[in-house]
Order: structure tokens, then C-alpha cells, then sequence
């Protein structure tokens, strides 16, 4: 073979390759918190890589039959379902929509959170625990019925929201609930992938620094977003659709050999 068609094929072999590696075509995803931001935008981007994707929240402001819109608008099958994550039973009706819908159940992306400040010494039980409950007691609810389903399809990858938060303490932020649930996220995801590794499940975490979601966007939250950006060494807040491409990456065979991983996407803010 003459030199050149040979560099020719390695070529188009490595193009094939890659495309492979980050496709999602015959794969059903599950994606809590997918009526709203950085949920919302991985469901999107599982959709566009052509997985059947089943969306669950607890909002009911339209945010989930919004991003069912926008899958089926882009030519994917998605179906919705309103729950709450501290309730198991409602994660199993919801994964069991995928079994009956969909045949399987291959990915899933564990968002669903809350977040808010309050010095501890004025912070009632009641509030540190509803953090607790959906930020941690959530995940691990979500991890636990959607890992049901995964054995019987011999694996999966399973992929949970952390936080920067879950890492270092943000300065001015007096949030130790969410800081907390958030670290036990990133640990639960650790321990989970090395329990489940012999079921072909693997479990990785992504820890988001300062995000533009629609929380942190707010009119009232102007001075505070400022601050988030000149702490954040790129000089601004991440776009809630830069969380897809690390998303997409872990459940995709491009990451088939990473599990126990916690992903830091904060534009290098845990480096200072």
C-alpha cells in the first residue's frame, strides 16, 4: 500500500474511531434534576449523541415537558417523569418507565440538588437536614434504583452532580449542609463504583465550580455573581452547557476505563 493511502486510512479509521467513542445511539440515559439547568443541558446533549433519555423532577413550572420538547425536537424519544429524589419509591417508578419504554436502562446523570446559605450556629436541624436529604439521601436513592436496573443489563455509568463545594470551602459562602452533602457525593460516588465495579457499573462524579444556572443568575444575585467570577482564575462563571462535554465523556466508551473519578470542572479555581 503506497505511503500516502495508508496515512489516508489511519486517518479515516481515527475519524470513525472517535465518533464511536461518544456515541450514545441505542442507549437509554435517566437524568434527575432535567427540568432545569445543568440537568436539563445533559439531558439535551445525551439526546443530540442519540440516546433515549427519561427525564425526572420535581418541578412542575414546565421545566420537564420543556426539555421532552427539545429532545423530540431534535428527532430523540424522551419521556418524563415528576418525583421527588428523597423517595425511593418514586426513583424505581421512574427507572421502570425506562425497562418498560426503552428495554434498558445504560447511563444515568444524578443532578437533582439544592443549595443555600446560612451560618451554622442560626441554622436550624430542619434546613440541614432537607439539604442532606435531597443532596445526598437523593443521590444515593437515585444510584441505588438505577444500579437495580443496570445489573440486569450487565452495566452501566452512573454519574453524579458534586461540587467544588465538596472540596474546599467557598469564601463568603456560609453553606456547611451543602458543602457536606456535596463531599459525601463525591465519596459516595468512590465507594459505589469499587462495590459495583464487578457489575460492570461505573460510578464517577463531576464537581462543578461557580455555574450561570438559573439560581445563580437571579437579578438579586448581581454582586455575588461578581464575586464568583473574580475568585474563578478564568475570570468568569461556567456556561451550564460546559458541564455536557465532561458528562457525555463519562458515560460514553470513551470512558470505559474510568470509575472512582471525580471530575473538577471550576476554570481552575481549586488551583488558588
Amino acid at each position: 500500500m503506497p505511503l500516502r493511502a495508508h496515512k489516508r486510512d489511519i486517518k479515516m479509521i481515527a475519524k470513525d474511531f472517535a465518533q464511536q467513542l461518544f456515541d450514545l445511539h441505542d442507549r437509554v440515559a435517566f437524568v434527575t434534576g432535567a427540568g432545569s439547568g445543568i440537568g436539563q443541558m445533559i439531558a439535551l446533549a445525551f439526546a443530540s449523541a442519540g440516546a433515549r433519555v427519561v427525564c425526572f423532577d420535581l418541578r412542575e413550572d414546565g421545566g420537564l415537558k420543556e426539555t421532552v420538547n427539545h429532545i423530540e425536537a431534535l428527532g430523540g424519544q424522551a419521556l418524563y417523569y415528576t418525583g421527588d429524589v428523597r423517595e425511593l419509591r418514586d426513583l424505581r417508578s421512574a427507572v421502570a418507565l425506562a425497562k418498560t419504554h426503552f428495554g434498558r436502562l445504560d447511563i444515568a446523570v444524578n443532578a437533582a440538588g439544592i443549595a443555600n446559605a446560612n451560618p451554622a450556629l442560626e441554622m436550624e436541624s430542619e434546613q440541614w437536614q432537607r439539604v442532606i436529604d435531597i443532596n445526598l439521601t437523593g443521590v444515593w436513592n437515585s444510584c441505588k434504583a438505577e444500579a437495580e436496573l443496570m445489573v440486569e443489563n450487565g452495566g452501566g455509568s452512573i454519574i453524579n452532580i458534586a461540587s467544588m463545594s465538596g472540596i474546599i470551602v467557598n469564601r463568603g459562602l456560609e453553606q456547611a449542609h451543602y458543602n457536606s452533602s456535596k463531599a459525601g457525593v463525591i465519596h459516595l460516588s468512590k465507594s459505589l463504583a469499587m462495590e459495583w465495579v464487578s457489575n460492570g457499573i461505573r460510578v464517577n462524579s463531576i464537581s462543578p465550580g461557580y455555574t450561570a444556572t438559573p439560581m445563580n443568575t437571579r437579578p438579586e444575585m448581581v454582586h455575588q455573581t461578581r464575586e464568583f467570577e473574580s475568585q474563578t482564575p478564568i475570570q468568569r462563571m461556567a456556561k451550564v452547557e460546559e458541564m455536557a462535554g465532561p458528562a457525555l465523556f463519562l458515560a460514553s466508551d470513551a470512558a470505559s476505563f474510568c470509575t472512582g473519578v471525580d471530575l473538577v470542572v471550576d476554570g481552575g479555581f481549586i488551583c488558588w
